[in-house]
């Protein structure tokens, strides 16, 4: 147990608006939970956090060889404990509507604790199981949702390949760019949102004389934006654009 946990107001503080507890001049300071109690009644819930971490500051000033699980816990107690008193106080008496209002303030800010207590402090274990049991069927829904979609991505994956002739790489990446300007009944034929796909598509599916094509080499001539190309990019030559692609003669029927 410790000489203390929370920052004590000096003698010669007679400020009103303050996050020290006690009094000026002179005040008992083995009751300092009391004053701590007194203090945070005055707190409203959005002043609740930073109430809270000036006195966690403090207490790991003066004592390095604290941590804040030994701070939380000797809070926690000191608002389990005052909520227990109040929830035992006569009813009947002319203090009830005080008593009232500071077990809802203190039910606040014990709500307020909940939601940092890293310690599982006020829980039981049943209640901790319960938890653990729900993140675990979470966990194994999750697994059996992931390992569905990796069978459906699986059946689109193949070892096989699309060779093309050596030399002709940039043929290919030609026709793919001349794909991208076909229309058919007034709309693109293909479209994308992005040119990388152009380049992974390539990338992934084809080879060039039976080697792997290099992500590289081959995103120069798609660039993010086609109508202004960055000093990277880079146009498939002229000796490289070996074929048209023209639309087919209707036939009559």
């Amino acid at each position: 147990m410790r000489a203390k946990y929370f920052k004590h107001r000096h003698w010669t503080d007679f400020s009103k608006d303050t996050n020290d507890i006690g009094r000026p001049l002179f005040w008992p300071k083995d009751n300092e939970d009391n004053h701590f109690l007194y203090r945070l009644y005055d707190k409203q819930e959005p002043e609740f956090p930073a109430f809270y971490q000036y006195h966690l500051d403090d207490f790991l000033k003066v004592y390095p060889d604290g941590n804040e699980k030994e701070f939380f816990t000797h809070v926690w107690e000191i608002i389990d404990d005052a909520t227990a008193e109040l929830k035992v106080k006569n009813r009947y008496t002319s203090r009830h509507a005080m008593e009232f209002k500071n077990k809802q303030h203190l039910k606040s800010f014990l709500a307020y604790l909940k939601t940092i207590d890293q310690w599982n402090t006020g829980r039981t274990k049943d209640e901790i199981i319960a938890d653990k049991e729900g993140e675990i069927r979470s966990l194994k829904e999750q697994n059996a949702e992931l390992k569905e979609e990796l069978k459906a991505a699986r059946k689109l994956e193949t070892e096989d390949f699309i060779n093309i002739q050596e030399g002709y790489l940039l043929t290919v990446v030609d026709l793919a760019k001349k794909m991208q300007g076909l229309e058919l009944n007034g709309k693109e034929l293909v479209f994308s949102q992005t040119q990388t796909v152009w380049t992974k598509m390539i990338c992934k599916n084809f080879r060039h004389g039976n080697k792997e094509i290099k992500f590289e080499t081959i995103r120069r001539y798609f660039p993010g934006n086609p109508d202004e190309p960055s000093g990277r990019s880079a146009a498939v030559p002229t000796k490289s654009q070996l074929f048209q692609i023209v639309e087919a003669k209707k036939r009559s029927l």
